[in-house]
């Protein structure tokens, strides 16, 4: 049985060590802890002269396991536990394996004298650059129940928020794959059989029909190999988005379409106004907050004009003047309130405000998108479909031109 090394404080604050005797870390902290002390550091004594012994975590670490994590650490921090406690009392509580070996891992570094910051960012599939940023604010100003109980109800509001746009791109993308399918079925199986009937006219086809026939033939016959083309393409195209100049380049045609650019914009500026107003409520400094905000607009073109905005702050110019350089992502009428949010002292309730009234905005907008999208997702599948269904029929309605030519 492995021998721990332990640093704790007793009932008075006092200092105190020793060794013991346990299964595993998780094991020698509970020893610790059942001897009424609060442990500052356990250290296996393999461990301390230079080994380690963490391996894999066993599964994904879900988001609703992150949010419950967050929630109640921001509890059990505003009710006096303190850290390694908490981490410790969350670890045991956890219901996943996933969890419970990440918390404790966390705990584990905690108390090995990590700060939380960096002990989670080990974990960036659990925990994003942003989540990170404001636990290292939080605790750099004595203030990490109050970042963690914010970051929790803005995680809360983007889950929310993020929800709404999926369930608005549910209809049309069930709507294409509807197409789709139907327009694979035509070509494959109800075109064929119409082309035999073709070949015996010994006339020529309408150019319209010659063009449905090819495109069937080249399904029919090459249709694996246009699957597996297609495939290559979508990779290609996915790996050149993850590049920077592809997605700056994407995120610039996208921003340019007339309606769907508009709701990006406003995505983007709900997030970055909630993040900002949670982040300066907090206590966080102004540079620290915009540059933490920054990264959670989630589209780097308008996170590079945000940039611009950090550094028109840093040389003392006002954060209404620096943001109205960027009129697609700040519309004047946001500048304008920011501007005497400023004067008046109240930035962090007005952001808040400002990213909960457009947030609303922002559902009108989808749902009006959506009220376009269908009709226009119909007609084209309609069009499609009617197109190639007339072409089919063409020839048997001028069946007399056709025999006589």
């Amino acid at each position: 049985m492995p021998t721990f090394l332990y640093t704790a404080l007793d009932r008075q604050g006092r200092d105190t060590s020793g060794t013991l005797t346990a299964e595993s870390k998780h094991a020698a902290v509970d020893q610790v802890i059942g001897r009424g002390l609060s442990p500052v550091s356990v250290v296996e004594q393999q461990e301390a002269s230079g080994g380690s012994s963490r391996v894999a975590a066993p599964g994904r670490i879900s988001h609703s396991a992150v949010e419950a994590f967050t929630r109640e650490l921001a509890n059990l921090l505003a009710g006096g536990l303190p850290l390694s406690r908490a981490l410790h009392l969350l670890r045991r509580e956890a219901s996943q394996p996933a969890a419970r070996y990440a918390w404790g891992q966390i705990h584990d570094d905690v108390v090995g004298g990590m700060s939380l910051a960096d002990a989670l960012a080990k974990w960036p599939r659990a925990f994003s650059k942003v989540y990170i940023a404001m636990v290292r604010a939080g605790e750099a100003g004595g203030f990490l129940h109050l970042v963690l109980q914010q970051i929790s109800d803005f995680r809360a509001r983007e889950q929310d928020l993020k929800g709404k746009v999926k369930a608005a791109l549910i209809y049309p993308i069930v709507l294409a794959i509807l197409a789709g399918a139907v327009l694979i079925f035509l070509l494959t199986f109800f075109i064929p059989r119409f082309q035999t009937i073709f070949e015996g006219f010994g006339g020529n086809l309408p150019w319209l029909t010659r063009l449905i026939v090819a495109i069937s033939e080249l399904v029919t016959k090459y249709g694996p190999f246009t699957a597996v083309a297609l495939a290559l393409a979508v990779v290609v195209v996915r790996r050149l988005l993850t590049a920077q100049e592809g997605r700056r380049f994407m995120e610039r045609m996208l921003l340019k379409i007339p309606v769907l650019g508009t709701v990006m914009a406003r995505f983007a500026l709900v997030r970055f106004s909630r993040m900002l107003g949670t982040l300066v409520g907090a206590g966080v400094p102004l540079v620290n907050a915009l540059r933490v905000a920054r990264e959670a607009l989630g589209n780097q073109t308008l996170a590079d004009t945000v940039t611009f905005a950090v550094d028109e702050v840093q040389k003392g110019a006002s954060l209404a003047r620096s943001l109205a350089a960027s009129p697609l992502l700040f519309p004047p009428s946001v500048v304008e309130m920011i501007t005497v949010a400023e004067e008046t002292g109240r930035l962090d309730k007005e952001l808040v405000r400002l990213s909960t009234a457009y947030e609303a905005e922002l559902d009108r907008q989808l749902r009006m998108l959506v009220a376009l999208a269908e009709p226009a997702m119909l007609l084209l599948m309609a069009g499609l479909i009617g197109t190639v269904v007339i072409g089919m029929l063409l020839p048997i309605l001028t069946l007399s031109d056709v025999i006589r030519g």
